[in-house]
């Protein structure tokens, strides 16, 4: 039987569950993952860079020697191992015992999603406001509205979250706003970096108004020249939830994250994880220990920065030499992701079909936004496709755009011509208001 199916229930869902709609992101995958079609749109890791002989090797050496306890139920927090090979790898970043960073005080969860939604479910009633970068990330998104909350963006631009924005916000919302969610390093999907000056007047000002801080910090290893700024909570302790995955330097299919929690909240979170999962996988637990313990994880990371920046340079490469007059990009120093802003007139979301038709696919600005605004900006992805495939999307987009414009200049008014280049001395800004 074909067609729609007719949805009889809708009358008896609960009233968070009625708003509910699909991500961006989500809706793009079928079409997406077609081998005739140059993928820009999602945010996969390139697992192909990974020993996978040697890990498959150890999986197999975890279940023969492990398999009575990684198979089983585990605890709730997550094993004092894994929690402890965490705090290693926060090290890195300079989150450690010195900032008050210990082993008890991490709740281990299923991927990063998990460790939003548990934060929301902890803090969020219906009708309450969170503050969160625009645009910001379409998972964290999905989390708020599906806790009833509302979302107020805060404006950035090139130096990440704009200070005073943030505390306009704060003045608006009149106490309503429970916590600022924001990814200060190499932001999904915007590509741009917080500032050393202005996470500490960030830090300044949620301290100073009493509003907690959710920082998640998926890509802060993903550097591609020097180290990252450190974390927000590196600097402060009190009142600063910190939020990671393995899902991007190691392997998102384990599905393992963490949130670096207060003290306090530590036991809290634990029991609302209980609630939903009862305990996260003891087996993935293990890979990801035994990964850690055995394997040469800090040089896996190093291999995937120079994969990433490679393919970083080709994508900008592309952009500067193909995109037509009027389109304006972000440069990231790490992650995954450019955010690029359209000539006037163009609208990412409209435009998506006819991409696709072309054989290319990315992100429409609309997905990164509460109240569905962004439709003049795209998230292009380019830690997947190789060098040649990323040239050979940004052809294919290209192409669309130049017909959309073409279209426009006929039966609406002109675009406006302005000179391409990326955000920077020497170009126009991307407009991440």
């Amino acid at each position: 039987m074909t067609g729609t199916t007719q949805d009889d229930y809708t009358d008896r869902y609960a009233r968070r569950v009625r708003g509910m709609t699909a991500s961006e992101i989500r809706a793009l995958f079928a079409v997406a993952s077609r081998p005739e079609v140059v993928s820009l749109a999602g945010g996969s890791p390139y697992i192909a860079a990974l020993p996978l002989d040697a890990v498959g090797e150890m999986l197999a050496h975890l279940a023969a020697d492990e398999g009575t306890t990684s198979l089983q139920y585990g605890i709730g927090q997550g094993t004092p191992e894994l929690r402890e090979g965490i705090c290693e790898v926060m090290s890195l970043s300079g989150i450690d015992a010195s900032t008050g960073a210990s082993p008890d005080d991490v709740v281990v969860t299923v991927g990063g999603q998990q460790a939003l939604d548990l934060v929301a479910r902890l803090f969020l009633d219906p009708g309450d406001v969170v503050l969160a970068e625009g645009p910001t990330y379409v998972g964290a998104l999905g989390v708020f509205q599906a806790a009833q909350a509302q979302v107020r963006h805060i404006a950035m631009d090139a130096d990440g979250l704009v200070p005073a924005a943030l505390e306009e916000a704060i003045a608006e919302t009149a106490g309503r706003a429970k916590f600022l969610y924001t990814i200060p390093t190499y932001q999904n999907p915007a590509g741009v970096t917080m500032s050393e000056q202005r996470r500490e007047q960030v830090l300044d000002i949620c301290e100073r108004a009493g509003l907690l801080v959710v920082e998640d910090d998926p890509y802060g290893t993903l550097s591609f020249a020097g180290d990252a700024p450190r974390p927000l909570r590196a600097r402060r302790r009190d009142g600063v939830f910190y939020l990671s995955t393995f899902s991007k330097t190691f392997a998102p299919g384990l599905r393992v994250g963490w949130i670096l929690a207060p003290h306090a909240v530590r036991e809290k979170l634990v029991m609302t994880s209980e609630a939903q999962i009862l305990c996260p996988s003891a087996f993935a637990q293990a890979a990801v220990t035994r990964y850690l313990t055995t394997m040469p994880w800090r040089e896996q990371i190093k291999t995937y920065r120079e994969i990433y920046r490679e393919r970083r340079d080709a994508l900008l490469d592309a952009l500067q030499d193909l995109m037509p007059a009027g389109t304006t990009w972000t440069r990231p120093e790490g992650g995954l992701f450019v955010w690029a802003t359209l000539p006037d007139g163009l609208d990412s979301k409209a435009m998506m079909p006819r991409a696709i038709a072309a054989r290319v696919a990315y992100v429409p600005g609309t997905g990164f936004y509460a109240d569905g605004s962004g439709a003049n900006h795209m998230r292009l992805n380019f830690s997947f496709p190789p060098p040649e495939r990323i040239r050979e999307g940004v052809r294919r987009l290209a192409g669309v755009m130049e017909q959309e414009l073409a279209m426009r200049a006929v039966f609406g008014a002109p675009a406006l011509h302005r000179r391409r280049g990326h955000a920077g001395a020497d170009a126009p800004g991307p407009d991440l208001s």
